[in-house]
C-alpha cells in the first residue's frame, strides 16, 4: 500500500500541475496527507474535505465497512492484492517490530494465528472473498504486487490510464524511478519519519520460501483452492507461478 501510495500521489501531483493553475492547485503538506481512512485521528476526515479533486484515500478495510457513498458516487477504487505467503511473511515480521501489533515468538506461532483469523485487520481469506464481489465493477482496477514488481513501468501506465492521467515518457519514467523500493527505501526518513525503516524491509517477491515448512505449504496451498480457486481474484494472483514450492 505504500508502494503504491507513492505511484498515485505522483501521478495526483501531475494531473494538479496540468489542469490547475499554481493558486489553486495543491501545497506539498495536502499531498502528503493521503490519510488511511482507519488509522490516525479523526481531525483528518475535515482536512480531507478541503482537498480538492481528485483525492487520493487509502484503507485496508472490508468493502463492507467503507462509507456506502464511495460505491454510490462511483469511486475509483485501485484493489492491491498479494499471494497469501508473501503476505504472511511480510506481516509477521511488521508485527514484531510493531509495539501496537501482538508479537510472535515464532513463526510457527504467527502461521497458525494468521490461519485461525486471528489477524488485526482480519482473514486474509475473507478479504479477498468480499472484494473478489466488485472484481467486475468498471470503478474497480485490481493489481497484483507480483505483476507491478515484473513490469512496474506497464503498471504505473495501466494505473495512470484508469484514472485517466496522461503521462509523458519522462514523467512515467520519473514515476517509476520514484517508486522503486530503492528510491523509497532512501527517502523513508523523509516521507515515513521513524516508521521508514519498520516499512520498507526487503521489497521483494517469494520470501516466503525462507519461513514455510513442507507441512505449512499444504496448508495454505488447500486452504487457497478451497476458498479461492477459480474465483478472479484468485486467478489474478497467479497462485501456481508464485506460491507453489
Amino acid at each position: 500500500t505504500n508502494w503504491v501510495g507513492q505511484i498515485l500521489g505522483d501521478l495526483v501531483a501531475i494531473f494538479e500541475k496540468k489542469t490547475q493553475n499554481e493558486a489553486s492547485s495543491v501545497n506539498n503538506e495536502e499531498l502528503e496527507e493521503f490519510p488511511y481512512l482507519e488509522l490516525g485521528d479523526t481531525g483528518k476526515y475535515e482536512r480531507m474535505k478541503k482537498l480538492p479533486s481528485p483525492r487520493l484515500i487509502c484503507t485496508h478495510l472490508l468493502p463492507e465497512n467503507l462509507p456506502q457513498s464511495i460505491f454510490k458516487n462511483k469511486a475509483k477504487i485501485l484493489l492491491l492484492i498479494r499471494n497469501p505467503k508473501d503476505v504472511a511473511v511480510s506481516f509477521y515480521h511488521f508485527s514484531n517490530v510493531m509495539s501496537p501489533l501482538p508479537s510472535y515468538e515464532t513463526w510457527d506461532d504467527f502461521f497458525v494465528a494468521f490461519m485461525s483469523k486471528k489477524m488485526p485487520w482480519g482473514c486474509y481469506f475473507e478479504y479477498l472473498t468480499a472484494w473478489n464481489k466488485y472484481a467486475d465493477d468498471e470503478n474497480v482496477m485490481t493489481i497484483t504486487y507480483e505483476e507491478l514488481k515484473e513490469n512496474p513501468v506497464l503498471g504505473v501506465k495501466n494505473i495512470a490510464a484508469f484514472f485517466g492521467i496522461s503521462l509523458t515518457e519522462k514523467e512515467l519514467q520519473n514515476v517509476v524511478e520514484r517508486s522503486s523500493f530503492q528510491s523509497m527505501k532512501k527517502n523513508s526518513q523523509k516521507t515515513h519519519g521513524a516508521f521508514g525503516n519498520i516499512l520498507f524491509r526487503k521489497g521483494g517477491v517469494s520470501d516466503w520460501k525462507n519461513l514455510f515448512s513442507e507441512d505449512q505449504n499444504k496448508i495454505m496451498d488447500k486452504a487457497f483452492e478451497e476458498r479461492m480457486g477459480g474465483t478472479k481474484l484468485g486467478t489474478k494472483l497467479k497462485y501456481e507461478m508464485y506460491c507453489k514450492a
